[in-house]
């Protein structure tokens, strides 16, 4: 193999970050490694025709998507507004699922899931997308394993990222595969991004997930358990901490978050024991202890069914570099 050729499918109103982070992250790898199999990137278009990404924004394409060869290493589609265009056009469904015949690794990045979906290539298939869109790509493809959480999710030869910057993830993902830890590492200093989350980690964090602003009952629940991790969380006590009935705040956390006190008390746990696991070298039964665990033991068995990794693994991976 001389060349690894990457291919990224854009579309009419396609986001321009899907293909950026694409793009710069592979050309990155070959400037800095100087691999023996180099990247060889193509941005290509339904008959190759400029790619609109957004007001004032115009990429052009390198390639027409009917020419590029069905013997390739990897095609990716970018995700953005037009998806669901680009994923009702027969010439986009038949080529992406040519490429993908030919192709070593299929992947997507946000909304271009739905051009995978469209195509046939999710089927049977556990798949991710950005969280807003993951029930109506469930949906409207029944016959896919729509998961909302993860960063990105790998099933065979075909891998679906979340939304946007998840690309940045995926991307690093695909170059530590190819060439080595080492040279992904390269790669994420040099764009100065977080060393390449793992894939099974959340899109959604609970401090960007704010409840609405209407609920002063929920509010007060947050604000409890994200001031003290540590303090108790049983749902008697956050119903007497937000002033209601243990039923009562079993049904508003119910209409507005969609989960349970304890499930969400649970998360915020969990997400401030990673953050710590990053961030300090305290020891794990320390870690749990401040988090609201019982035990280190306690606190690995979660971190376990929440992340799919241990707090250990969790903290070499996140303070290598």
């Amino acid at each position: 193999m001389v060349e690894r050729l990457m291919v990224v499918v854009g579309y009419d109103d396609a986001e321009l970050l899907d293909i950026a982070c694409l793009t710069t992250s592979f050309s990155t790898a070959n400037l800095l490694g100087a691999p023996a199999v180099p990247y060889r990137i193509r941005v290509v278009s339904p008959g190759g025709g400029p790619i609109g990404c957004g007001p004032g924004l115009l990429l052009a394409a390198e390639d027409a998507l009917e020419r590029v060869p069905a013997v390739l290493d990897t095609v990716i589609v970018s995700g953005g507004f037009g998806h669901e265009r680009a994923a009702a056009s027969n010439l986009v469904r038949d080529h992406v699922r040519r490429l993908a015949a030919g192709a070593r690794r299929t992947a997507s990045v946000c909304t271009g899931a739905s051009v995978l979906a469209a195509a046939g290539l999710l089927d049977g298939r556990r798949a991710t997308t950005h969280w807003q869109y993951a029930r109506r790509l469930a949906r409207r493809h029944p016959a896919v394993l729509v998961d909302p959480d993860p960063i990105f999710v790998r099933d065979g030869a075909v891998t679906t990222a979340a939304g946007v910057t998840s690309a940045l993830d995926l991307a690093l993902a695909f170059i530590e595969e190819d060439h080595g830890a080492d040279l992904a590492r390269e790669v994420s200093r040099n764009l100065v991004t977080y060393l390449q989350r793992p894939g099974n980690q959340s899109q959604m964090s609970i401090h960007t997930t704010a409840p609405a602003a209407s609920s002063a009952v929920v509010r007060r629940v947050v604000s409890y358990l994200t001031a003290d991790p540590g303090a108790p969380a049983d749902t008697a006590t956050l119903a007497a901490v937000a002033g209601v009935s243990v039923r009562h705040l079993t049904r508003v956390f119910a209409a507005e978050l969609g989960t349970t006190p304890g499930r969400h008390a649970r998360g915020v746990r969990l997400e401030v024991a990673a953050r710590l696991l990053e961030a300090t070298s305290e020891p794990l039964s320390t870690v749990a202890r401040r988090c609201g665990f019982r035990s280190a033991e306690a606190l690995r068995q979660a971190f376990v069914r929440q992340y799919g990794t241990t707090p250990s693994a969790h903290r070499r991976h996140s303070t290598r570099a």
